[in-house]
């Protein structure tokens, strides 16, 4: 069973940057997407950013232009680089791998954003 490790959640004021990190405890398939999402009270979880295995990047548009998704394939490990951040975007970040035959999550960091 394969876990995913977040870390680097925290309280930051508005106007603040934070950077997340999720990391496989172990080698997985490399081809697959991985990918932020974030869940407020609430509120749905919906998907922050996503990337393939190809580098290509998705994001939502509430976060363009201040939200950065990257990968580290020899390490397993995805990052969300977040600046600007706004009191909206508190909520639980949650790390996802998947790919043709897995589907992983991580348990979630918290993101406070005071304003």
């Amino acid at each position: 069973q394969v876990q995913l490790v977040e870390s680097g959640g925290g309280l930051v004021q508005a106007g603040g940057s934070l950077r997340l990190s999720c990391a496989a405890s172990r080698s997985i398939f490399s081809i697959n997407v991985m990918a932020w999402y974030r869940q407020a009270p609430g509120k749905q979880r919906e998907l922050v950013a996503e990337i393939t295995s190809g580098g290509s990047t998705n994001y939502a548009d509430s976060v363009k232009g201040r939200f950065t998704i990257s990968r580290d394939n020899a390490k397993n490990t995805v990052y969300l680089q977040m600046n600007s951040l706004k009191p909206e975007d508190t909520a639980v970040y949650y790390c996802n791998v998947k790919s043709i035959i897995y589907d992983y999550w991580g348990q979630g960091t918290q993101v406070t954003v005071s304003s």
